[in-house]
């Protein structure tokens, strides 16, 4: 399969402390972890790493953070023709800082007022699945119009304009639980399923020609599975840094897409994928290989029956049961590819035109 990343990249430097730090202080760090950052690069590099023919399209600066993030993509075969170079804005800096104790991150970005725009949008492929996080949106409705029978994935962090414009627009939206919550206005309670299932219609009245999967933090993943709302559990590990987990779950999530897992077994390798991630330090260093997910998969779960988490969750953690799944009935999805417009849930994508470069696969 190949497949298609379109967002922002950075630069991240994780340090590794003892504490978060008191204000006035003067600190000596012995050790950093230095790797490219953001979810759609992240997401093209996993893919990479497991041996799919994965493409990356956005934005870096001409500069050494830049062409550090270039060489470590095509390291894992990841292709770099659409990347693209900024002359007026350096690359996004991220400097993280995790506290050794808890496994808590504090996150410092460092970023232009306004990040530059891909300007070009010449193929010389055709993807099967297009994933965004939803922050080149020219670029990601121009790719969507080009590419009407790809699969697409959406990556729903913040709520803002463009992002709630592209839910209309694809076949997955893979939403945090901050998104599902300002979108559906309602608060989720962990000790109280009836909003959990309140949350969920509500997203699913809101975009009904979806497949809506709401990532639930440590909780693991909400979703639909012929016609009832369920929860996958998530890994209980031992947290040593949580950075990239997001990133990693939403790159295993295409993997299993793209290479026709049912959606189920997809959200089991991407809980897998991510909480293998969070028991070792860094963000992109810590992308397990596919074969570790495999092992784990095949060890700890039932792949006969449901997929099951082995280790007893703590009671902390549980998880009500959802009451009364079966009668939650699912609209079906229903997707128009005929002729040259593309539409889903009649909703048709507005057309944009790149500023220099052509439109067309060449």
């Amino acid at each position: 399969m190949t497949i298609l990343s379109i967002g922002q990249t950075s630069y991240d430097i994780t340090c590794p402390v003892d504490g978060y730090p008191v204000e006035g202080t003067k600190y000596q760090l012995n050790e950093k972890i230095e790797a490219g950052g953001g979810t759609a690069a992240n997401a093209a590099y996993l893919l990479g790493k497991w041996g799919e023919t994965s493409y990356f399209a956005g934005v870096v600066g001409a500069d050494d953070y830049g062409a550090k993030i270039r060489k470590e993509l095509e390291r894992v075969m990841v292709k770099t023709d659409m990347m693209e170079n900024s002359y007026e804005v350096g690359t996004p800096v991220s400097v993280i800082l995790v506290n050794k104790k808890t496994g808590s991150r504090t996150r410092f970005d460092v970023v232009g007022a306004t990040q530059p725009q891909l300007k070009r949008y010449e193929y010389t492929f055709v993807p099967d699945v297009i994933f965004t996080d939803g922050k080149e949106y020219n670029a990601t409705i121009n790719a969507l119009n080009k590419f009407p029978k790809a699969i697409s994935v959406l990556d729903a962090g913040r709520v803002n304009r463009n992002l709630l414009e592209l839910c209309k627009y694809v076949k997955y939206i893979v939403c945090s639980k901050g998104f599902a919550e300002a979108v559906s206005g309602m608060k989720i309670d962990f000790n109280n399923s009836v909003t959990l299932v309140q949350v969920y219609k509500k997203l699913k009245d809101k975009y009904p020609n979806n497949e809506i999967i709401v990532t639930l933090e440590h909780m693991g993943a909400m979703y639909t599975f012929n016609g009832e709302i369920r929860i996958m559990p998530g890994l209980k590990t031992n947290v040593v840094d949580p950075s990239c987990s997001g990133d990693i779950f939403h790159g295993a999530f295409v993997y299993c897409i793209a290479n026709n897992f049912d959606l189920e077994k997809a959200i089991t390798y991407s809980n897998i994928a991510a909480g293998l991630s969070v028991g070792k330090m860094g963000g992109r260093t810590s992308i397990p290989n596919l074969k570790e997910v495999i092992n784990y998969y095949n060890q700890k779960f039932n792949i006969v029956e449901q997929p099951a988490v082995e280790e007893k969750k703590e009671e902390g953690d549980k998880l009500p049961d959802i009451p009364d799944p079966s009668k939650v009935v699912i609209p079906q999805d229903t997707v128009n590819t005929s002729g040259s417009t593309f539409t889903i849930g009649g909703a048709t994508i507005p057309t944009i035109t790149p500023k220099g470069g052509n439109n067309n696969v060449s």
